[in-house]
């Protein structure tokens, strides 16, 4: 599904980057961790196709993530959102720009609006929404065409636990659909509560895989 084999990102003397290699399959939930400055925000903008890397390759679906964009969802570390429209514009907005029309894009709507609770507010614009629900929104943008990979970065930065709770169950229903999905956070248990494999980075690439247990059984002492 999703393959990055020894990406290098820099930006003038700081290396993003530095041989990061990671692998997500098919109905996978790996949780990518680490310091601020670790290179996970840089390697979800080039999975994104936001911007390309120096050298190495990433793959979805053996296309390249330009080629591939269709098939991705995206909710970024920071609100995306249009003030001055309403959460039900901003679905509808996204369903067209993913090819959803008439009955798919009602449907995809109202499937949405259930999942991540957006039922009170569908009809307020986002300018007035909370944090927790400018968050359900943003995230609503990134599934509503059912994308066969998934990267959420930091979906629940400041969010109440309605929110959490909201985008965790969201979450572990698309992988059991089959999705990929690449889910970065300082939050810990959630990670947990996912069931997912963990990515550590550190310094531009990653330094460790596995289970919260088999991560805990590594550490000394």
């Amino acid at each position: 599904m999703l393959e990055a084999i020894d990406l290098v990102k820099r930006y003038g003397p700081v290396t993003a980057l530095d041989g990061f290699t990671l692998h997500v399959e098919a109905g996978e939930i790996v949780g990518l961790v680490g310091h601020n400055g670790a290179g996970k925000t840089t390697f979800v903008e080039i999975v994104s196709g936001l911007i390309r890397p120096d050298s190495g390759r990433v793959t979805i679906h053996g296309k390249s993530p330009t080629a591939a964009r269709g098939q991705v969802g995206v909710a970024p570390q920071h609100i995306g959102l249009y003030p001055s429209i309403t959460v039900r514009e901003h679905l509808e907005l996204y369903g067209r720009l993913a090819g959803l029309r008439k009955a798919g894009l009602r449907s995809a709507i109202d499937d949405m609006v259930v999942a991540l609770r957006l039922t009170e507010i569908i009809n307020r614009k986002t300018g007035a929404l909370s944090g927790g629900q400018q968050r359900r929104t943003q995230a609503a943008t990134a599934l509503i065409h059912r994308p066969s990979l998934l990267l959420l970065d930091e979906p629940t930065a400041g969010a109440d636990q309605e929110t959490r709770d909201a985008m965790l169950g969201v979450v572990k229903q698309c992988a059991g659909e089959g999705a990929a999905i690449l889910y970065t956070t300082h939050y810990l248990p959630e990670l947990t509560v996912l069931g997912a494999t963990i990515a550590v980075a550190r310094q531009g690439k990653i330094i460790a895989r596995g289970t919260d247990d088999e991560l805990l059984k590594d550490l000394p002492g």
